[in-house]
């Protein structure tokens, strides 16, 4: 199926497909953080936004933002060619929705991260930047 002729059935089914909890990407920051020995809840419904890693202990929550769903400007953050004007307001809806969730994270006194799917190609770096955000504060 080339995507320069995909229809609006095809682009549907596939779009149905994708998954908003436990993605590859999420399972691969769950499973890092496993292997650090941290300990965090997934998903708490009684947070703004469901975020998807939240570490009581160091009231931290970490969201893993696919690029294409979330914006995040990267390569991977195409607008499909079908129905560009759905896609843009889908998009920023989506872009609003997270900035009004991380900032009522705030509000409660939560800290709050973004790990992106592209950032995952180096986990050291991300390793480090979640050690970072739940090293003891001294």
């Amino acid at each position: 199926m080339c995507a320069d002729r995909i229809t609006a059935e095809q682009r549907s089914r596939l779009m149905a497909q994708i998954k908003g909890k436990d993605t590859k990407p999420e399972r691969v920051v769950r499973s890092l953080c496993h292997a650090m020995g941290l300990r965090f809840r997934l998903h708490r419904r009684d947070l703004p936004g469901t975020p998807d890693l939240v570490f009581p202990k160091h009231r931290l929550c970490l969201f893993v933002h696919g690029c294409f769903w979330h914006r995040h400007g990267c390569k991977f953050a195409s607008i499909p060619k079908t129905r560009p004007e759905y896609w843009s307001q889908k998009f920023e809806a989506n872009s609003r929705r997270d900035e009004r969730c991380i900032n009522k994270l705030k509000l409660l006194d939560w800290r709050v991260d973004v790990i992106w799917e592209c950032e995952l190609k180096d986990l050291d770096r991300v390793k480090q930047r979640i050690q970072s955000l739940t090293a003891p504060l001294h």
